[in-house]
């Protein structure tokens, strides 16, 4: 049956079916074929799906992100991000990339960070010098470093469907965030040095400069930072705290930077609408599908099949990290995090790796996913934007391979890096 399932899955995809739609109608021959449950009990399993009080943040999170859009703080973190780092070999490149560490504590979103970034920045890439397919490979990674950042959606889906603390992800997702932007800038400034690439600015900013833009920024910068606080002395759960973001989005955008009118109110609104719909979509249809998984037994199959190959945690992990890498190629990160997880973590689990340093892990390795052919999502948003084919974008992209390879490395050498935070504060 697993085998049928999987192959309606792909077959739906390769047919265009949108993802939410693939996931519903493969979970098909359990209720109809299989004989012991009603097709009611699909129902019961969309709805299910959705009445849980940790994944109100989702929908949250996301209205609070596109109020602070609408109030001008993406142009401020943009002249703030270009006076730390402008003035480095790359220039704009390293400005792309701060700014996407920065942006974590907005967008959420790894895909919209890519979207939003490439018709920034991209044109004025491009027009400094950079090559298109260098451009783009620049974006595309840079855009995974919001995967970590609170308050990343992809890390809330995961503490959702897995039963992880959503804090705890938050908090442990911040020190991996700041070492991976460490580990691109490095990349981009050894690209930059080889081809030739200026820097944006002239000469490092004065303090009194930089105190000016921060100033300007620290509305926006404190985002995170208020999550991290209420996280730590216990005033508010991930829910709540996306309840809070979104009053202190609108408090910032209509009385701070005087910028949230009604126009703008109303297309963060709409904006939101359409992007809660798209991921509840694909919760509530991933339910269905998770729920056949589960008759099915998949995830002890999985354990058995694995086990049977090796005992060595390291290379269950290894095995595992080729699968969510595969997974990410061809599935949209969300949905990845939602039908694939729950299969793979009793297995991790069960070899005694922490469920916090997983999170961070698997997360960021879906995303990776994202950057590969032949489907990767964020590959595809930002070549699409900069008409950029994929070969080139694939060939420019290996130095940052490699910078990801290293970082992938010391992240799983050192779990702490993922632990130590929120077993500090928490």
């Amino acid at each position: 049956m697993m085998l049928l399932i999987a192959g309606l899955f792909s077959l739906f995809l390769l047919l265009g079916q949108p993802v939410a739609f693939a996931l519903a109608l493969a979970a098909v021959p359990v209720f109809v074929l299989g004989g012991t449950m009603p097709a009611t009990v699909a129902v019961q399993k969309m709805v299910a799906a959705t009445q849980s009080f940790p994944l109100l943040a989702v929908p949250f999170f996301i209205l609070a992100g596109n109020l602070m859009n609408e109030t001008g703080i993406t142009t401020r973190l943009v002249r703030f991000s270009r006076l730390l780092t402008g003035w480095l070999a790359g220039g704009l490149a390293q400005v792309s990339i701060v700014l996407s560490f920065m942006m974590g504590g907005i967008s959420g979103s790894a895909v919209a960070d890519a979207s939003m970034e490439s018709r920034l920045l991209g044109p004025s890439m491009i027009t400094q010098g950079f090559s298109k397919e260098t451009t783009a490979a620049i974006l595309a990674f840079g855009s995974i470093i919001t995967a970590t950042i609170p308050p990343s959606i992809g890390l809330i889906l995961f503490g959702f469907i897995n039963e992880v603390s959503i804090g705890r992800l938050f908090l442990a997702g911040i020190l991996p965030g700041a070492i991976l932007t460490a580990a691109l800038m490095i990349a981009t400034w050894a690209v930059a040095r080889r081809k030739g690439y200026a820097p944006d600015l002239p000469a490092p900013p004065g303090r009194r400069e930089l105190w000016e833009s921060f100033r300007e920024s620290v509305w926006a910068l404190m985002f995170p930072i208020i999550l991290i606080i209420g996280f730590r002395f216990g005033i508010f759960t991930a829910t709540e705290a996306g309840a809070f973001l979104v009053f202190y989005a609108l408090i910032i955008g209509a009385f701070v930077y005087r910028e949230l009118d009604l126009d703008r109110m109303r297309r963060a609104l709409e904006a939101s609408v359409h992007d809660i719909g798209m991921i509840m979509l694909l919760i509530m249809m991933a339910g269905v599908l998770g729920y056949a998984i589960t008759i099915e037994r998949a995830p002890q199959q999985l354990a058995g099949l694995v086990t049977t190959l090796t005992e060595n945690p390291t290379l269950i992990l290894l095995l595992i990290v080729g699968i969510l890498v595969v997974s990410g190629m061809f599935l949209e990160g969300a949905a990845n995090i939602l039908l694939v997880t729950p299969i793979v973590m009793p297995v991790l689990i069960s070899v005694g790796y922490d469920p916090i340093h997983m999170g961070i892990l698997i997360v960021l390795l879906i995303n990776l996913g994202g950057l590969t052919p032949p489907v990767g999502v964020i590959m595809f948003t930002v070549c699409g934007i900069l008409d950029v084919k994929t070969g080139a974008y694939t060939r420019a992209s290996l130095p940052f391979f490699l910078a990801l390879a290293v970082f992938f490395s010391i992240l799983v050498l050192f779990p702490g890096l993922s632990t130590w935070l929120p077993n500090a504060l928490m």
